[in-house]
């Protein structure tokens, strides 16, 4: 016995979700109006039907006088104004608006109107009680007051001799059933079916308030973590672009340094030596702005203008078109060797294939990585070893079943005294790397140089 108790009182629990922490939020500002008129309307409502109830029916039963009735009636909707605000309390108050005026002028208690105030009374303190104890606390109160009220009348009360007076009045029953077991039987079910409608319908309501609430709370969450994602994308581009441009900009303004000082030393002994150097800066410089142009037109955000100066639509077609150059790749790694290569500087490539026509076959970004790499590599050799010689070798080969793409820059120099990087270089290598799934070996080499050797995987089909 004491486990089936027990059983039924998890049941319970779980049912009104009594250990559930939510709280529902208060009322709206629209929801309190709300409320207002529909207390109005109640009133009215009220108010009406007992008027239709004075009209047709027996004086002996509404003999109490009008003020009184439509006083309680008052006094039975109007504080539903405050339904959502404070819905314990008026659940309570109304449960005993019924219970005290149905043992004093039952003709209110008993009509239409003032029924369906008791139920939704009994819903809302149901459906928006913020403590789920104290509305069970309520409930199972109010459960027991109006049954054992019941109780009471057919027991000890009333309620029988009335039922025996009114069968006096009229004529005998056709029903199955005696009078007196009918009526008790009715009046148990009809509250049955009233309590136990406002008591479920409130938690339902309660319940889809919660699921609602949740689903809100989700769907912030969610908002939040998408913009979070795109600003980690945003900060994730920019420091892409931000490598890219280191690169760029240390090969091509390394470039210029070197053969700016070659055009210095022969600039009286040989002009035309000169003049070849300082074209190279020119192209160099050309190039820097070219790609550095590419790299920052991502980070424009402009509107193409619809009509105005011809001119500068032009200029903005022009910009785009820039934009939308390709990225360089590995065709392109034999023009980054002639440009890295000037007098006392020599850079020697070298292009290994396991077929004929194999370097085509190289996918975009991973043929940017490779340039990259070389560009990165190139640049460190000339700003930071005394090498005056480099070799760069791309070879596409297989291992076994599998084939991959190897780019690999050799210097036989020592670092140079006072001179240092900021990371950036080497840090956005091996992200490129990683990026496509590729292996490094970067760093000094045992019989003296520096070896920067990246291998990239290529798939079956490549």
């Amino acid at each position: 016995m004491a486990t089936t108790l027990t059983a039924a009182g998890e049941r319970i629990r779980a049912f009104f979700a009594v250990d559930d922490l939510w709280e529902r939020p208060g009322p709206t500002a629209s929801q309190r109006r709300n409320d207002l008129w529909i207390a109005l309307a109640l009133w009215v409502w009220g108010a009406l039907g007992m008027e239709l109830v004075r009209s047709i029916a027996d004086p002996r039963y509404v003999d109490h006088p009008v003020w009184v009735q439509h006083l309680l009636i008052a006094l039975g909707t109007l504080p539903l104004v405050w339904r959502r605000s404070h819905p314990l309390l008026v659940m309570g108050l109304l449960q005993l608006h019924m219970f005290l005026v149905g043992i004093t002028v039952s003709e209110v208690m008993r009509g239409f109107t003032m029924q369906c105030v008791y139920v939704f009374a009994l819903f809302t303190g149901v459906a928006w009680a913020r403590s789920r104890r104290a509305m069970v606390g309520l409930v199972a109160a109010v459960l027991v007051l109006m049954f054992g009220w019941i109780a009471w009348q057919y027991a000890l009360g009333t309620a029988v001799q009335e039922i025996l007076d009114r069968r006096d009045d009229v004529r005998p029953a056709q029903g199955l059933f005696p009078i007196v077991q009918a009526s008790v039987v009715f009046d148990v079910v009809t509250n049955l079916v009233y309590f136990g409608g406002g008591i479920v319908g409130g938690q339902a309501a309660w319940r889809q308030a919660r699921s609602r609430d949740l689903l809100e709370r989700q769907s912030v969450q969610l908002a939040q973590q998408a913009d979070e994602l795109a600003d980690r994308k945003v900060v994730e581009e920019r420091l892409r672009i931000a490598r890219e441009l280191h690169d760029v900009v240390a090969h091509h303004v390394s470039v210029m340094g070197v053969q700016a000082a070659a055009a210095r030393r022969v600039l009286d002994r040989n002009p035309e030596a000169a003049a070849a150097a300082l074209g190279q800066v020119e192209e160099s410089s050309r190039q820097a702005v070219g790609e550095m142009r590419g790299l920052l037109g991502t980070l424009r955000r402009t509107d193409r203008p619809t009509g105005g100066d011809p001119g500068a639509a032009a200029t903005d077609d022009a910009a785009a078109d820039r934009d939308r150059a390709p990225q360089p790749g590995v065709d392109q790694v034999a023009e980054l060797v002639n440009a890295a290569s000037r007098p006392g500087f020599t850079v020697t490539y070298q292009v290994v294939e396991d077929r004929p026509g194999a370097l085509t076959e190289v996918p975009m970004p991973v043929g940017l990585s490779i340039y990259r790499t070389v560009q990165e590599a190139l640049a460190n050799v000339r700003r930071h070893s005394t090498a005056h010689a480099a070799g760069v070798v791309v070879r596409i080969d297989r291992e076994g079943e599998r084939r991959f793409v190897e780019a690999e820059v050799l210097d036989e120099g020592r670092p140079r005294p006072g001179t240092s990087g900021s990371g950036l270089g080497l840090l956005g290598m091996r992200e490129r790397i990683a990026s496509h799934g590729g292996t490094s070996e970067i760093g000094p080499r045992a019989t003296g140089g520096y070896r920067v050797r990246v291998r990239f995987p290529l798939t079956s089909g490549s």
